[in-house]
């Protein structure tokens, strides 16, 4: 295969004419076999598993204490406003807003350029942006779950002696991720593929490996194709492993 390559190459370089076979042969080679340099998108595959699993937990993290304290506020009865409620909701709400309000490349780079710009650890840098952003529409998937769990189940907890945290985990949050989780799944995915816009601050990912390698060959086709082809491979997995997590959930309701 190596010679055959070699061969191509000599005959395409020398101003040659290739077939088509050749010719796809040449390329596909120097994207993915020369120089191990199938190694490289190995590598960015498990940066950007690792990127999507911290981002995702700093997310959920985020985004159940907002949707928390936003539905605390929001169920208050009337006559009994914690003030210092109405200040932690009015911070998250402000949060949300911005967030939301703003586009993720911009996000990138005021935290890769301007609030970080002595650190040179750019992962990390899109990883805790992307856990900040993700947080922002977590919480308000959480908070729409939240909502939706009728009254009656916080005056039940509330009736038995249990505080508010206590019925809300036990009784109102074991509810709610039952009616979330397809909204919640839908985020993930989204949140794994943002994880190539961290190129964009020097985040070394599955599409830097990408680019390293087409600037190299100066033949974008096959890098990118690939590229997308395993973003596609990660999508359909995880998408797998959500539908097999809401199975088991349905049936768990009917026992």
């Amino acid at each position: 295969m190596e010679e055959l390559y070699t061969t191509w190459k000599a005959i395409g370089v020398a101003g040659g004419d290739l077939s088509f076979f050749q010719d796809f042969f040449v390329k596909f080679y120097q994207a993915f076999i020369e120089g191990d340099r199938w190694l490289q998108y190995l590598n960015g595959v498990k940066t950007t598993l690792l990127v999507t699993a911290l981002a995702l937990i700093l997310g959920i993290v985020l985004g159940v204490l907002v949707a928390m304290l936003r539905t605390a506020h929001d169920q208050q009865r009337p006559g009994h406003r914690n003030p210092i409620l109405a200040v932690l909701n009015l911070i998250c709400k402000v949060y949300v807003t911005v967030i939301r309000g703003t586009p993720m490349m911009v996000q990138l780079l005021i935290m890769g350029f301007v609030i970080f710009a002595s650190s040179r650890n750019f992962t990390m840098i899109g990883t805790l942006t992307l856990g900040i952003n993700s947080g922002a529409y977590v919480s308000e998937i959480v908070r729409g779950g939240l909502m939706s769990v009728d009254k009656g189940q916080m005056e039940a907890g509330r009736s038995l002696g249990l505080n508010y945290m206590t019925t809300m985990r036990f009784i109102v949050i074991p509810q709610a991720v039952k009616a979330i989780l397809p909204a919640l799944g839908n985020e993930f995915i989204i949140l794994l593929k943002d994880t190539s816009l961290i190129t964009v601050i020097g985040g070394k990912e599955l599409l830097y490996a990408a680019q390293g390698i087409y600037n190299r060959t100066y033949e974008q086709m096959f890098p990118l194709i690939g590229t997308a082809a395993l973003y596609l491979v990660l999508v359909i997995i995880l998408s797998w492993l959500l539908g097999k997590l809401e199975r088991r959930l349905r049936q768990s309701d009917r026992r």
